[in-house]
């Protein structure tokens, strides 16, 4: 899975014709991280409400990576109100297409993945704090 990123990571650099700058990479990073992140919670959540038999975690990955391209084109084209509304709709039918569920369901999922985003959250926050405590500021050096 992660070749597959790296190529369209590549694939994408040449397209844009740009050199790699270190905000081009980390962008790309944050990007890829970001994708990896939400796979997660989709996939945990997925689980927690219609079975593993219908979340996989592949289903996870297009969802995450098919929803966030999408929000972005609406954020972009739309504007904030008007696209954060579309793109709330096309998670949705995502959610609903790829694990085989109704509009009900569709919803848990959404639900229980931002339960499961702030559950993450709180124990990074949680672990950031605990290496501040522990080693000073030098952490925060390494996280930036």
């Amino acid at each position: 899975m992660m070749g597959v990123l790296l190529m369209i990571v590549a694939f994408t650099v040449n397209l844009i014709g740009q050199e790699l700058t270190e905000s081009l990479v980390g962008q790309l990073i944050n990007f890829v991280l970001g994708l990896l992140v939400l796979t997660i919670v989709f996939y945990i959540a997925g689980r927690a409400v219609v079975g593993k038999k219908r979340a996989l975690f592949s289903d996870a990955f297009v969802i995450s990576l098919l929803g966030t391209i999408v929000m972005s084109i609406c954020l972009n084209f739309f504007g904030l109100l008007v696209g954060a509304i579309l793109s709330l709709i096309v998670w949705l039918l995502l959610v609903k297409h790829y694990y085989e569920t109704g509009w009900l369901g569709a919803i848990a999922v959404g639900i229980m993945a931002l339960i499961v985003s702030i559950v993450i959250l709180v124990i990074l926050g949680s672990l950031l704090i605990i290496s501040f405590v522990l080693f000073g500021s030098f952490s925060l050096i390494l996280i930036f």
